[in-house]
């Protein structure tokens, strides 16, 4: 099974914070999570197998699923629980049943940082319109991350969410690159930016 099996991304996330929670739940179309829960998203090809490994994982502890998704290239899920016990040993289940590690896993490259000071009011009201989570405000500085695996997107954003009292804007999890916008002052938006950042690079896994 594993010779067939690409384990593109294994991405734990220890506490959701607040507003990445609240962010979740404005776009899955699965059970709903809350600020405080863990949670665990797979990524992998081919995306056909999410189907067969979201069974696996469910049944293994009481963690419910979130997400569980096929797109052109990849298949994607997320699983989470209150108890950081059952996401983990649900992705351990996972990954015996696979034959894996999680080292297996592709280590997280970053494709695109890049920090915007002083917002100019008509660009803040064109990102407004694509924006799911909180309001770009005109001058305030602004964060944007894309990283491959995508799923990856999801730690950078709640770690970066830990770090300071920035505003999420938007999470893209899903296809060949993850994105993120978050948004603050020049220097809540800096120290966002060096926990994401921190965060992927001490992701162990396969180049």
């Amino acid at each position: 099974m594993a010779d067939q099996f690409e384990l593109r991304a294994y991405c734990y996330l220890d506490r959701m914070q607040p507003q990445y929670a609240a962010f979740v739940g404005t776009i899955t179309q699965g059970d709903l999570p809350v600020e405080g829960m863990a949670s665990l998203y797979v990524e992998m090809a081919p995306g056909n197998w999410v189907f067969r490994v979201v069974d696996i994982a469910v049944k293994a502890t009481d963690v419910r699923p979130g997400a569980q998704i096929v797109e052109r290239e990849f298949g994607m899920f997320e699983i989470h629980s209150l108890s950081q016990e059952d996401v983990i040993q649900a992705g351990q289940v996972v990954l015996e049943q696979l034959g894996l590690k999680i080292t297996d896993r592709k280590k997280p490259e970053i494709a695109s940082l890049q920090v915007i000071t002083n917002v100019n009011p008509y660009q803040a009201q064109l990102l407004n319109r694509f924006a799911r989570g909180m309001m770009l405000v005109p001058g305030q500085t602004m964060l944007v991350l894309e990283c491959a695996p995508a799923a990856y997107i999801n730690l950078a954003a709640n770690e970066a969410e830990k770090a300071a009292p920035v505003n999420l804007m938007h999470i893209s999890s899903v296809g060949r690159f993850g994105r993120l916008w978050m948004a603050g002052t020049e220097a809540d938006i800096l120290a966002a930016r060096d926990a994401a950042v921190t965060a992927l690079k001490e992701i162990e896994g396969v180049p």
